[in-house]
């Protein structure tokens, strides 16, 4: 049979086959006699306009992806290009494929880790704000992925606060005003967005999670909130009795107001403890502007500003307070010998103004019995009467002559009392001020806290820049000091710190310095030290430091510190030198752990 290419030939031959071959007439055999006429197969006709039109308006477009492809879709059939939009149905439902479900463990594992972990350039405040962005704006289909990206940025040290993933077509939407086509409304609570989200087989652990939040977590932290701390037991318990996403939304809605009660009886707190901190420093500088001269109370008006100036933990609170009591205790001591030697010396001044008042009048006396003899012996006419009145003056003079040998005697007493006297005030008061000395030393390590070391940056800083010399801090941070802590108890970390002061102390220059700058961070500040000899010194410190090892109940452990290295420029503030050496010291801990790193002047502007 020769093809035919005329639609109406074509026709005809069909109804012509229909009678020769006895088929019975029905649309279903046309069809097919006239493909076989025309040379083409049935499968190639494409699916009617009305069914794709219809089709397509059923189609989801609740991801950028989607909207994009329904787009395509609709343009093509507004063109009459069936053929393209079946095709665009095609990418469409390829697109629908079950994939691999996203890793949210994982993902939340590392998010949590890169949360405590500390970054360049990104602070906890900045943190939060980054991830409420994301979690408030990133649509459920694509918030893995914006997760993703912005675990990278807190990784990677960035400057940007929310990565970008959306695709190119959502922003030219939002960019000239456009909006996709009408599809279905869907429910925009919060029970729908859990159930897009993770799905129905994971809600009822959500739900029972969000349940024992609201009844044992936030509770704790409503101690003095008591009203706030009944609200949320019993949004807790309308969670654990509901399974109605309608009513679960209405919840949605409580807990949306608890949240901003929370967030602003927190703001509440938060403005009473800083302004209780502050009255606080106002009565430090006052106590310090009226104690100039007692030296002995300075160092504990530092360790209270030292306290209120950082973010103060229960630990340190605790250690402040032990060492102020055994302070105190010892200083109440050496006041008590203080206050008694000062009175012991008032008595002596007292007792040695009474025998100058008793010199006194035993010399007025004796001058009035010299005169009287003196009178008799001009009156007498007899050589005879005058000798009864030399004997008499002879005694006079003997007795004076004793009186005052008496008091010379108890005036050198009295000098060498008063000299002893002295010298136990200035001891007590060297004892006194080496007291006070100590609240600028770590109790635990023996370094120097905080304020010691900003005393001695200051007097090597100002030495090195009259001498034109280096100088040069490192910066350390005990590897997995968390991890020993957790798993051997504080009482081990604690023994692990002091046995990294020591061989700290052992294995360096007698001119370095060692400060306990933070819970397992400690600064050493290298005098006359170049940047590349510091950084062999820490190089060398590591070595020395995984030969020794450390022991814990019987046990040895290999105890490693990262380590940021750089240089102090003149006039240079610790503040400044201690960020680069911070980044170094992040950039040693990113590299793998047990490393130095150095950080030059000129990264200062970067």
């Amino acid at each position: 049979m020769s093809v035919l290419s005329n639609p109406s030939e074509i026709a005809r031959e069909a109804l012509r086959q229909l009678a020769l071959r006895r088929v019975a007439p029905t649309p279903d055999n046309y069809r097919k006699l006239y493909h076989e006429i025309a040379g083409t197969r049935v499968e190639d006709e494409g699916a009617s306009e009305p069914f794709l039109r219809s089709l397509g308006l059923r189609l989801p477009r609740d991801s950028a992806e989607r909207q994009r492809i329904g787009r395509e879709f609709d343009h093509a059939l507004a063109a009459g290009k069936l053929k393209a939009a079946e095709d665009t149905l095609g990418r469409y439902l390829d697109g629908l494929k079950i994939a691999e479900p996203p890793a949210w463990n994982e993902l939340i594992a590392n998010l949590l880790r890169a949360w405590e972990a500390r970054q360049p350039g990104w602070t906890t405040a900045r943190k939060r704000e980054s991830l409420d962005r994301v979690l408030n704006a990133a649509d459920p289909a694509t918030l893995h992925a914006r997760l993703q990206g912005l675990l990278r940025g807190w990784n990677q040290g960035g400057t940007e606060d929310v990565p970008e993933t959306m695709g190119d077509e959502t922003r030219r939407d939002e960019a000239v005003g456009t909006q996709p086509p009408p599809r279905p409304a869907m429910p925009a609570g919060t029970s729908t967005q859990i159930l897009r989200l993770v799905g129905n087989e994971h809600a009822a652990t959500l739900l029972k999670l969000l349940q024992a939040t609201l009844e044992d977590v936030v509770p704790a932290f409503l101690g003095e909130h008591p009203e706030l701390a009944d609200e949320a037991a019993q949004i807790a318990r309308e969670v654990g009795a509901t399974d109605d996403t309608g009513r679960l939304d209405r919840i949605g809605t409580r807990l949306r107001q608890l949240a901003h009660r929370l967030e602003m009886t927190a703001a509440d707190d938060a403005e009473i403890r800083s302004g209780l901190l502050e009255l606080l420093r106002l009565l430090l500088r006052n106590i310090d502007d009226l104690v100039l001269d007692d030296k002995w109370l300075a160092g504990q008006i530092e360790m209270l500003r030292e306290i209120v100036d950082t973010p103060p933990n229960p630990r340190s609170i605790d250690d402040a307070g032990r060492r102020l009591k055994d302070l105190i205790y010892k200083q109440s001591q050496l006041k008590h010998n203080l206050v008694e030697t000062q009175r012991h010396l008032r008595q002596m001044l007292a007792g040695f103004v009474d025998q100058l008042a008793r010199f006194s009048e035993s010399t007025g006396a004796y001058h009035d019995r010299i005169g009287s003899c003196a009178q008799r012996i001009a009156e007498a006419s007899d050589i005879s009467a005058i000798g009864p009145l030399l004997n008499e003056v002879m005694e006079e003079t003997r007795s004076m002559q004793d009186e005052a040998q008496r008091s010379r005697d108890e005036l050198i007493a009295a000098r060498e009392q008063a000299r002893l006297a002295e010298e136990r005030i200035l001891k007590l008061q060297e004892e006194l001020d080496d007291a006070s000395r100590q609240m600028r030393h770590d109790q635990l390590t023996g370094a120097l806290n905080r304020r010691g070391l900003e005393e001695m940056f200051e007097k090597e800083a100002a030495r090195a820049q009259r001498r034109g010399a280096a100088l040069s801090i490192a910066l350390l941070d005990i590897d997995h000091f968390k991890k020993l802590n957790d798993t051997l108890g504080h009482h081990t970390g604690d023994a692990a710190l002091v046995h990294l002061a020591n061989v700290v102390r052992k294995h360096l220059r007698p001119q370095d310095v060692l400060a306990r700058f933070g819970g397992e961070e400690f600064l050493i500040l290298l005098p006359e030290t170049e940047t590349d000899d510091a950084y062999r010194a820490m190089v060398r410190l590591q070595r020395e430091l995984t030969r020794e090892f450390f022991m814990a109940d019987q046990q040895k452990i290999v105890i490693t510190f990262s380590a940021g290295v750089t240089p102090i420029a003149p006039g240079e503030v610790l503040e400044s030198a201690m960020k680069r050496a911070d980044a170094a010291m992040y950039q040693a801990k990113q590299a793998g752990r047990n490393r130095v790193m150095q950080a030059p002047l000129r990264q200062a502007a970067v």
